[in-house]
């Protein structure tokens, strides 16, 4: 059934990136505070190494991942297969927010394609402690259709002001209250 490993190998890489979907959860520290899930899509996940993996972070009406991971680090991603044999992918480990005016962050970019650059907000690293594979028997099987084309539209309609009043209105802080993103000044 299930097995786990300190790194992906190859077959858990080819795996991980045929996925149309994946899921990041992270919580805020102690017994407080929303869990949170967010599933993401469009082709924004690449491995880096066998042990650390990003992806690009589109705005959204919230920012627990980003505030989350700014408190203490802890970070899940996982994969399941809606396609072919049952199987799950779970990515353990310590999670880090790049924004696209910090250092680094044009050299994280180089390695996805173009996509919707006006609502990239950050780029977002797990550097991988665990990886574990289970069975995945319980996810029901579901044909891939294609990608949304609603957050291009949102983005182009929305302008680049408008997407930066967007992201001061609401990822400034998290439901928590903690920070979100840093260049936000909270309101």
């Amino acid at each position: 059934m299930g097995k786990a490993s300190t790194a992906l190998d190859d077959r858990q890489v080819e795996f991980l990136l045929a996925q149309k979907v994946f899921f990041v959860a992270t919580a805020p520290a102690g017994p407080g505070g929303y869990v949170n899930c967010s599933p993401k899509g469009l082709d924004s996940l690449r491995v880096l190494s066998p042990t650390r993996v990003a992806w690009l972070d589109f705005v959204g009406s919230g920012v627990e991942t980003i505030a989350h991971l700014r408190e203490n680090g802890r970070l899940c991603l996982m994969v399941c297969a809606f396609e072919g044999p049952p199987k799950i992918l779970r990515l353990h480990g310590t999670g880090r927010v790049v924004e696209p005016a910090d250092d680094g962050f044009a050299a994280l970019r180089a390695h996805f394609e173009p996509l919707p650059d006006a609502a990239l907000r950050a780029i977002l690293e797990l550097d991988v402690a665990r990886v574990a594979d289970a069975c995945g028997y319980g996810v029901p099987l579901m044909d891939y259709v294609g990608e949304r084309a609603q957050m291009g539209a949102w983005g182009e309609k929305k302008g680049a002001a408008g997407i930066e009043q967007y992201q001061r209105d609401k990822n400034g802080r998290s439901l928590d209250g903690l920070p979100g993103l840093r260049w936000v000044e909270p309101g």
